[in-house]
């Protein structure tokens, strides 16, 4: 059985990246609907889910910029068990939008938690702590969110451990290396194996050394994200975890494509990793 890989062309970019060259992916393209940038419109949604209907509710998807991230809300509607949401993102997504009946880019994850009766819990990696604070209460009750100070702090532990190889490293020091990377650990392995996932990352979790995107950025490595998933999909393995979707997004808008090569060598780098899940069994 072939991994699935779903390219969703929305803007276009994609047809500037090479990634996926070599892989038989299948190409669904969406570029002539209307009222799907950013905000999608109930007549968007019934055309982007009648096309979907050729594709399968498994693998990876690709699906453009993070103005398109709503199509995350779009996958999880098709889940047909319950399950569990994983999200890497800069930023909440639980902003409802100002205009009842659209589904939007920026609050995906509200509209999921409110409307998707399968999904039970997300777990959150990115935002920072200001803009948690501003999600409404009734989200938070089954939100877990690890936030990018916590993050941050971690590698302000790790880079006082390299600049001390020479010198040792202080006893104080040391502890608070060792508390913040159990929590960070505890907090991945509470991630329940019993119910499957659906992973979605937004490439806008990342600095911009390693990715260029509509939005504004974290300043996750990518190397730091795949160690993190690495992480996570083996304690979840061990455990008999299911993982049923991924998608990806955080491309950059084509008239501003200087940079995308940073994003075509991170999704290289994301479908490797996810395609050696495939392999392991660990996503279906």
């Amino acid at each position: 059985m072939n991994l699935n890989i779903v390219i969703m062309n929305f803007s276009g970019i994609y047809e500037e990246e090479l990634f996926y060259q070599n892989e038989e992916v299948f190409w669904l393209d969406l570029k002539d609907i209307s009222g799907t940038n950013c905000y999608c419109d109930e007549e968007a949604v019934d055309q982007i889910l009648e096309r979907l209907e050729k594709c399968p509710g498994s693998g990876i998807y690709f699906i453009d910029s993070g103005n398109y991230h709503y199509m995350s809300r779009i996958g999880a509607q098709r889940v047909k068990e319950p399950f569990n949401l994983l999200v890497f993102d800069n930023h909440t997504d639980m902003q409802l939008p100002a205009f009842g009946g659209l589904l939007s880019c920026g609050g995906w994850i509200a509209s999921a938690l409110e409307e998707v009766e399968n999904l039970k819990e997300v777990w959150l990696i990115g935002p920072d702590e200001e803009a948690y604070s501003q999600v409404e209460e009734p989200f938070k009750d089954r939100v877990r969110f690890l936030s990018r100070e916590e993050l941050s702090q971690m590698r302000m532990y790790h880079g006082i451990i390299q600049d001390d190889e020479k010198t040792g490293i202080n006893g104080k020091v040391q502890k608070n290396i060792e508390i913040q990377d159990k929590k960070i650990r505890n907090w991945i392995q509470e991630i329940p194996a019993e119910i499957p996932l659906y992973v979605s990352i937004d490439k806008d979790v990342l600095c911009k050394e390693n990715a260029s995107t509509t939005w504004s950025q974290g300043d996750m490595t990518l190397e730091e994200l795949l160690e993190m998933l690495t992480d996570f999909t083996t304690e979840f393995w061990k455990k008999g975890g299911r993982i049923l979707q991924v998608d990806i997004c955080g491309e950059c808008d084509p008239d501003e494509s200087v940079e995308n090569n940073k994003n075509d060598h991170a999704n290289r780098e994301l479908l490797k990793f996810w395609k050696g899940c495939f392999e392991r069994g660990i996503l279906l």
